[in-house]
């Protein structure tokens, strides 16, 4: 058994942001499959009683504990292992700043959008026009970000980047022009160019649904 069992499945990016911080940084680890579509596995009283009482992946199993929240794992791993981790105070104030923003603001409306759109099929609401336009307020701090920087602290990646990597490469259908964001959209194709990067559908397991 490896040291890091990662609950999770295909189709969840903060999952992904975890999976990817392991797979980049060579670590074995062991995918433990969350059927959340199907079976509704994160929502029943026996796993928020078991796994995580929050009812979310990605749960992180490592050293007899368990650990929630992508963000919180993310920073567990850069002081665990070293891999993708702020180097001093400055950055780590950064990269505090940057996850936050991440998941109340980027990730936040995005995969939204897309779960709604993309998986839940509801179609065009008033929902998805308030979380499009949200989402399209985020993507242009990035851009402009990106503009002036390779990566969210500098010249080298971090798990800030990894956070905010966890739902750029679902190919489900949001509505968002990604030519609109030139700057945002060569920043996906440095984290794509990562050696090692895995797409989130062959990383995790449960793609592609069941029909």
């Amino acid at each position: 058994m490896a040291d890091y069992r990662l609950h999770c499945f295909a189709q969840s990016g903060n999952a992904y942001k975890v999976a990817l911080h392991l797979q980049l940084a060579g670590i074995p680890w062991e995918p433990v499959f969350v059927d959340f579509f199907k079976a509704g596995q994160t929502r029943t009283p026996e796993w928020r009683e078991s796994v995580s009482a929050m009812g979310e992946v990605p749960v992180l199993e490592h050293g007899g504990r368990r650990y929630t929240q992508s963000g919180a794992i993310l920073t567990l791993l850069a002081e665990q292992t070293g891999h993708f981790a702020p180097r001093d105070a400055d950055e780590r104030y950064e990269t505090l700043r940057w996850l936050l923003w991440d998941n109340h603001k980027f990730t936040s409306y995005y995969a939204t959008l897309r779960f709604l759109l993309g998986l839940a099929k509801t179609g065009e609401t008033p929902v998805t026009e308030f979380l499009r336009a949200r989402a399209k307020a985020a993507f242009a701090v990035a851009d402009a970000h990106f503009g002036r920087n390779a990566f969210v602290l500098g010249d080298r990646p971090t798990i800030a980047d990894l956070s905010m990597a966890g739902y750029v490469f679902f190919p489900e259908e949001t509505g968002l022009d990604w030519d609109a964001y030139p700057a945002l959209s060569a920043w996906r194709e440095r984290i794509r160019a990562l050696p090692g990067w895995v797409h989130p559908y062959e990383l995790m397991p449960g793609h592609p649904l069941p029909a």
